[in-house]
């Protein structure tokens, strides 16, 4: 249920052309933030590769031209894909490295001033269930969460002193585009996470956006340097 909870709040949201990051997007804005969205591809404020060198920067500078500030930050850009560890080559696990942790890593470093300025910054990172956890097929996947996880709490360490908040959501199976091909080559991958979540279904962008928003609000003031699980209870079991 939209609210005013975010009103005044100024957020740059990045992976928002598609699934958690424009659920995100549109939940932000909907609890009254101003959000500045980018992606590679999609109806967003600002189209690019934030792969590429200086493209974090020059999203920073442009989120800010626009909205006045910035004291949010979001990066839900990712990747993910089955890859049996033997033939393996180099350039995938370097290329999900890049889009899932250097990329946020970028982005958190070059709007760390703004976010410091603003005396109560909020940063949202995604992580995963494999955060925490590994399983075969994903071990470029899994590396780069575990290493979102740290880097999310190495921050907050490092930013707290300013006021600024850093949590690591840590989503289960959601129905989204970048999970979709998974899902309809191999329907028994989809059963089994239904049958593994104790809520018996995938979640959606929503249920990730929803908690998301309760991280950017004042509402979670107090809560900083954490993994937080939002996996219809699949892990308890695990």
């Amino acid at each position: 249920m939209a609210s005013d909870r975010l009103l005044g709040r100024k957020a740059i949201v990045t992976g928002a052309g598609s699934g958690i990051g424009a659920a995100t997007a549109a939940r932000l804005r909907a609890d009254g933030a101003q959000v500045f969205t980018a992606d590679v591809q999609g109806d967003v404020d600002l189209v690019a590769d934030l792969t590429a060198e200086g493209a974090n920067a020059r999203l920073v500078e442009q989120a800010v031209a626009a909205m006045g500030g910035l004291d949010t930050l979001v990066p839900c850009a990712g990747i993910s894909a089955f890859h049996p560890l033997e033939g393996h080559d180099d350039a995938y696990f370097l290329k999900v490295l890049d889009v899932n942790l250097v990329a946020v890593f970028r982005l958190v470093r070059d709007a760390a001033p703004w976010l410091k300025a603003a005396g109560n910054g909020r940063i949202v990172t995604i992580g995963s269930t494999t955060s925490s956890h590994g399983d075969e097929g994903l071990c470029a996947y899994s590396a780069s969460k575990h290493a979102v996880l740290g880097f999310t709490k190495s921050v907050a360490a490092e930013l707290g002193p300013f006021g600024v908040t850093a949590n690591c959501v840590q989503p289960g199976a959601i129905a989204t585009p970048m999970t979709a091909p998974a899902f309809t080559r191999m329907p028994e991958f989809r059963t089994f996470w239904e049958n593994k979540a104790a809520l018996r279904r995938l979640g959606q962008p929503e249920d990730i956006a929803d908690v998301i928003a309760f991280l950017c609000s004042d509402d979670a003031r107090f809560m900083s340097g954490h993994g937080v699980w939002v996996d219809g209870g699949a892990m308890v079991r695990h």
